[in-house]
């Protein structure tokens, strides 16, 4: 990945986290979500963002719904905040690593107690 895409990368991630935090204005999204990463196309045309979110499982299901009906408004967002030639297409994907890694973590203080 060259210096420049890196770069846009980071700024993506910084700025669609802070859209979503306190841009969007919208009563489903609840708890914390956090942008783990960003897969950029090599153009810099598409972008997958992965994220996390910190909430229920029922508050969870209804950002994910929210966050993706807000994709065009968040690209309108990012478009204003990043000059850059063409606005990425956003595609938002769910990511589960930081909950999965929780969990083995969880287990691995049982097992080290002797509970399993």
């Amino acid at each position: 990945m060259s210096l420049r895409n890196e770069r846009v990368r980071k700024t993506l991630m910084k700025e669609i986290s802070d859209i979503i935090q306190k841009e969007l204005k919208d009563s489903r999204i609840h708890g914390v979500v956090s942008i783990t990463d960003i897969e950029m196309s090599h153009d810099n045309s598409y972008a997958k963002v992965y994220y996390s979110v910190f909430a229920s499982e029922a508050e969870k299901e209804q950002t994910i719904k929210a966050i993706n009906e807000n994709t065009p408004k968040i690209r309108y967002e990012v478009g204003k905040r990043v000059r850059l030639r063409l606005t990425p297409e956003l595609r938002f994907i769910p990511d589960n690593s930081l909950e999965r890694g929780a969990n083995v973590s969880r287990l691995i203080d049982k097992i080290s107690k002797g509970e399993i």
